[in-house]
């Protein structure tokens, strides 16, 4: 959980995605990921997490439905959904932390 801590205490946006690998909509956001991760460059991180090995950390966020999306500025929660999103409205939310 200390590197969780360490994860989202930056000054940069990071976005993160709790997923498993038995979970066709997570599975579908890989490659949106892929291109938000492309879009922000060093702007935002894009971390996926996967649920099965990070239960503790799943558990603590209270995470339910698949793919939960998160968005952690300074340390903060700034934002989170679950379900699939399309890679223009992900880069849309981080980029109103950006800067």
């Amino acid at each position: 959980m200390s590197k969780f801590g360490e994860l989202i205490e930056t000054n940069v946006p990071v976005l993160l995605d709790f997923y498993t690998e038995k979970d066709e909509a997570s599975e579908m956001m890989h490659p949106v990921l892929r291109d938000v991760a492309a879009a922000l460059g060093d702007k935002a991180r894009v971390i996926k997490i996967d649920v099965e090995k990070n239960e503790e950390l799943a558990e603590a966020l209270r995470v339910k439905g698949l793919p939960t999306l998160m968005i952690y500025k300074s340390g903060e929660m700034k934002w989170r959904q679950s379900g699939e999103q399309d890679a223009n409205t992900l880069i849309g939310l981080v980029k109103e932390y950006v800067g």
